[in-house]
């Protein structure tokens, strides 16, 4: 399982490489919040998790943050939902236009190519 313990509040489906896992673990750390990792085989598509399946059956990517039965998707969408859900250690600036910045820095960093 992995993470901070049993995790029964909070799951997050994720794979090993996924880049974008990692801020979400991050967050997570910072907030102290108690999640189970659940690992996602990708080797062959067609072995996709039930899990996996029933919580992102569109798009089928990680991570996927699932609470109370209820998923979440896309990282930088975690992380909002994660800092609106957990008030203590903040990650984004109170200040409207800090935090707007905040989300323009981070929504560059995910469309750059190299």
């Amino acid at each position: 399982m992995g993470g901070q313990g049993n995790g029964k509040e909070v799951k997050l489906l994720r794979t090993w490489f996924s880049p974008y896992l990692h801020r979400v673990v991050w967050v997570l750390k910072l907030k102290g919040i108690d999640y189970e990792w659940v690992e996602q085989g990708f080797r062959d598509p067609k072995n996709r998790s039930q899990l996996l399946l029933k919580y992102n059956p569109v798009m089928k990517t990680v991570p996927v943050l699932v609470r109370h039965g209820r998923p979440v998707l896309e990282s930088l969408v975690i992380l909002e939902y994660i800092d609106e859900t957990w008030k203590n250690n903040p990650i984004l600036p109170t200040d409207p236009y800090e935090r707007a910045m905040a989300r323009f820095w981070a929504n560059l960093i995910d469309q750059k190519k190299d």
